[in-house]
């Protein structure tokens, strides 16, 4: 009964995590997972459409993304008297597990939210607080663009500053009385424009670089790289830096539509996937995602041409270490979070293991004789993938 009422207010404050895919849940259970263990995804190949009657046989080819057990967390109390034992369930849960629940999901959700940093896609205004029906449809937009189905899987992940300027920016759009009426009650949306809408003090936050030139490509970048050298006219700080997470586009290299190839609007937007610092006026070589392939890629072009030596590189918003928070819009398939069955000591009188929701976790007591006292531990074990971050889109604040 205390495994389950711990599940059920854990799950209840997953703000994302509870939101995105959990279909692997139960590979990790059969193998009996344990940190440093990887689970392959297969993701389906991509083809090209023939012109014609003559047939143009091509390679299936499958990629795979790793989901690694890499996270245990977990919240230890000194120990239930037998006297508290023999309360009753609301009493316990009031008492001692909500407040424990609460804080060992946050760190969760916090810790699984850090795939943020993996999506290119933004929009808004860096610096600016997301209030406008115009932000949150720029960014069902950037999901539209790359094929994201709408089918009710949409959720944006709001900071507490973003989500009460957005009840006020989109109160006049609602028509339903009761929809209006709940708002105004708890300060929250819960859906509209085709989106699940969650309040989360988990949103996690980019400190830009120190970065403070003017960025350009340098060399050829060829089709299948997975890094851009980029040339740093230094402003005040010769030995700057370009941090994880922070996104950038290049001069002329625009997006396509992921079936058609069709050239889209929007120059492409790539994410910087490990920190570097400028060697004198030379940025060494920088590591990006996605993948950049050029319109001879067949079923794997994701631009419309590759970057030209000497490209204006632009990136989003301004530098000086400046910190700018992260909301978040995705698909449910953007993400993977898979939790692991965590195995069961011998006197199983004494542990419980339950699973709500694709949430697993186990809850272990060990007596204490001298002080009459039964000391707890809860455990979840998990792991977690970006998917596929073309199905998510940051709305910076």
């Amino acid at each position: 009964m205390v495994t389950l009422e711990a599940l059920r207010v854990l799950h209840a404050n997953l703000a994302f995590v509870k939101n995105v895919n959990r279909d692997y849940d139960d590979s990790f259970a059969k193998t009996g997972a344990k940190i440093g263990d990887t689970l392959r995804i297969r993701k389906p190949p991509k083809f090209t459409v023939r012109s014609g009657a003559v047939m143009q046989a091509q390679n299936v080819t499958e990629s795979t993304i790793a989901l690694p057990v890499q996270s245990q967390k977990g919240v230890d109390m000194n120990g239930f008297t037998s006297a508290e034992m023999a309360l009753s369930i609301d009493e316990i849960n009031a008492r001692f597990l909500r407040p424990a629940m609460s804080v060992l999901a946050a760190q969760v959700d916090f810790t699984a939210l850090v795939m943020t940093l993996d999506v290119g896609n933004s929009v808004g205004t860096p610096g600016t607080t997301p209030a406008t029906y115009q932000v949150w449809g720029d960014a069902n937009a950037k999901l539209d663009d790359f094929l994201a189905p709408r089918d009710g899987e949409r959720t944006a992940i709001l900071n507490p500053a973003a989500m009460a300027r957005t009840v006020d920016g989109l109160k006049g759009l609602f028509q339903a009385g009761d929809a209006i009426a709940d708002q105004y009650r708890s300060g929250v949306m819960t859906r509209a424009i085709d989106l699940k809408w969650a309040i989360d003090q988990n949103v996690r936050t980019l400190t830009m670089g120190t970065r403070d030139g003017t960025v350009s490509v340098t060399g050829a970048v060829a089709t299948g790289s997975t890094q851009v050298a980029l040339d740093y006219t230094a402003g005040s700080s010769a030995a700057a830096t370009i941090v994880a997470g922070e996104v950038f586009t290049m001069g002329s290299v625009f997006a396509v539509n992921d079936e058609t190839k069709a050239t889209l609007t929007n120059l492409k937007q790539f994410v910087v996937t490990a920190t570097q610092t400028a060697a004198s006026s030379q940025w060494l070589t920088v590591p990006v995602s996605p993948t950049v392939y050029g319109s001879g890629s067949g079923a794997l072009q994701n631009v419309s041409a590759l970057p030209a030596d000497n490209a204006a590189v632009t990136f989003y918003g301004t530098t000086s270490s400046t910190v700018y928070p992260q909301n978040l819009i995705f698909h449910k398939d953007a993400f993977t979070f898979a939790t692991v069955d965590l195995p069961m000591p011998s006197n199983q009188q004494i542990a419980a293991r339950k699973v709500v929701d694709g949430i697993s976790m186990r809850i272990w007591q060990g007596a204490d004789i001298v002080n009459d006292q039964f000391l707890t531990r809860s455990d979840v074990l998990f792991g977690y993938a970006t998917t596929y971050p073309e199905l998510a889109c940051r709305v910076w604040g």
